[in-house]
């Protein structure tokens, strides 16, 4: 297990967020996305919260947020290094932003994530 300082996870978290295509930020509305320092339940690394945007209809308006939660103390715990707390926040936050847009577990696996 590798120990993080808050402030630099979070700095992790917005640089894959970053990271991600303009394409699919610009379609990112009405979503949260926040750090949980403590571990998370249990076997997550991360987590979506919402209504998918393939199942959203014209009745969907006027709701909270949908959230992404990523967790520092889970995925520091199965990572070494600094570089490898960088490749699987990256890796976390597309998987969770896959979520967001309607891709399951299975496919998310099958594209490799």
């Amino acid at each position: 297990m590798i120990s993080v300082a808050p402030e630099e996870f979070e700095e992790m978290v917005g640089t894959a967020l970053d990271g991600l295509p303009e394409q699919f930020g610009k379609l990112m509305k009405n979503i949260a996305v926040v750090v949980e320092h403590g571990p998370g339940p249990r076997g997550l690394l991360g987590l979506y919260q919402g209504i998918p945007l393939t199942s959203r209809t014209t009745n969907y308006a006027g709701v909270l947020p949908d959230k992404i939660t990523i967790y520092q103390r889970a995925i520091c715990a199965i990572c070494d290094t600094r570089e490898q707390v960088v490749e699987q926040v990256r890796r976390t936050v597309i998987h969770e932003v896959g979520h967001y847009f309607g891709l399951s577990d299975e496919r998310l696996r099958e594209l490799g994530w």
